[in-house]
């Protein structure tokens, strides 16, 4: 398999682990997008750490820390991330391009059946039942994340994702507010592990 000289090969190839064309970006993505509803990156780590196979899991969990600290959704930025690492310019277009196309047409569609039946209560109910499904999955993922950080280094990763849990889940503080000084300590950390 011939890759274009932007392709973000590496150490991939040498791992053995495949490496994605432009169409299978698109529709692993696309798949990712239409399996998620109202929440995406629990399929998102599925798809392309277990079934795909390729990231990692340490990998995934790097660039969803990296998309998390951008601008704009995690989603998107994950998309942008995975297809520029494989493919350069094009495989993040590509991915992005599966990754939004299917659900702005689902949602045109959605959005007109809400506006036309939206009263009705099993229409709220069915919509309730879908957002608390979507929440499951986040904390589902967060937790499949969480234990191998925390198994690996229980003394350091415990804290740090204890103080996040508070300070923005039960506190309400602004993520802006608190994840500046949390890398900091992150960073502190892992200099301090790699010169002890």
């Amino acid at each position: 398999m011939s890759h274009p000289p932007d392709a973000a090969v590496g150490d991939l190839s040498v791992e053995g682990r495949p490496v994605p064309t432009l169409s299978q970006l698109f529709l692993a993505f696309l798949g990712i997008a239409m399996s998620g509803f109202g929440g995406v990156l629990p399929w998102a780590r599925r798809m392309l750490v277990e079934r795909r196979r390729w990231l990692t899991g340490p990998e995934f969990t790097d660039i969803l820390g990296l998309c998390q600290f951008l601008p704009g959704p995690n989603i998107i930025n994950v998309s942008i991330a995975v297809g520029s690492r494989f493919r350069g310019l094009p495989g993040a277009l590509s991915a992005i391009s599966g990754l939004i196309g299917g659900p702005v047409l689902l949602m045109c569609a959605a959005g007109a059946f809400y506006a036309r039946h939206g009263d009705q209560p099993m229409v709220r109910s069915i919509f309730a039942g879908v957002g608390a499904a979507a929440a499951g999955l986040v904390v589902a993922m967060a937790i499949k994340m969480a234990i191998p950080l925390i198994r690996e280094r229980p003394l350091e990763a415990a804290p740090v994702a204890l103080v996040g849990f508070v300070t923005v889940g039960l506190l309400r503080w602004p993520l802006a507010w608190v994840l500046p000084p949390l890398l900091a300590v992150g960073m502190a950390i892992a200099w301090w592990r790699r010169n002890r």
